[in-house]
């Protein structure tokens, strides 16, 4: 699975007695900082669809509700719910809260497969994908597109929640489970995030 972030812009979440919902743009066809294009108007995907904290399949803090691509990149809507049992969920989502509350998290990221076919290399050494699965949208540490950005977070400084990688390299696949091309591996930051 390939990775390509976007950059958090926090200013307010909206809430009910259920979930904190954002809003932003999840991919823009600018490069990435590996040289890569994402082009918005090729993602293929279904919403709801998972919403991980670090790209951690193990890790959902809530899901894409909404998501429409354009020209310009592809504006989202997510929810993370309000857990008021304890336990760990809990404690990962109110993570998640107060990293974007406190701006430690500040990017987020999509998770995709290349479609096999419809991806194009570049003269920069980068990858045009102009088709791709979208898989899952994370909210990251560590920005590649510094285009995409969530733009809304309100109501996020009511909140009372407690207190509680290397460089890698990767090829890219064509195709699920299918790794390797004539292309020289590249390098990511951080391990298996793109």
């Amino acid at each position: 699975m390939e990775r390509a972030y976007s950059v958090l812009n926090v200013k307010g979440m909206d809430e009910d007695d259920e979930y904190y919902r954002i809003s932003g743009i999840a991919s823009t066809p600018t490069p990435d900082r590996m040289g890569d294009i994402v082009e918005p108007m090729g993602a293929k995907f279904k919403t709801p669809m998972p919403l991980l904290w670090q790209h951690s399949n193990d890790k959902p803090v809530g899901t894409v509700t909404f998501a429409e691509p354009n020209k310009k990149g592809i504006p989202f809507e997510a929810r993370l719910p309000k857990i008021k049992e304890e336990g760990n969920l809990k404690a990962r989502v109110d993570e998640a809260i107060q990293s974007l509350k406190y701006k430690l998290v500040a990017a987020v990221s999509i998770g995709f497969n290349a479609i096999d076919g419809a991806y194009e290399f570049m003269e920069n050494g980068g990858i045009k994908f102009k088709e791709w699965e979208w898989l899952e949208l994370s909210l990251v540490t560590i920005p590649a597109n510094s285009e995409a950005m969530i733009s809304a977070i309100k109501s996020i400084d009511q909140l009372h929640l407690p207190a509680s990688g290397p460089r890698v390299e990767r090829e890219v696949s064509t195709s699920p489970g299918v790794t390797g091309n004539t292309r020289k591996p590249i390098q990511l930051i951080p391990r298996g995030k793109r």
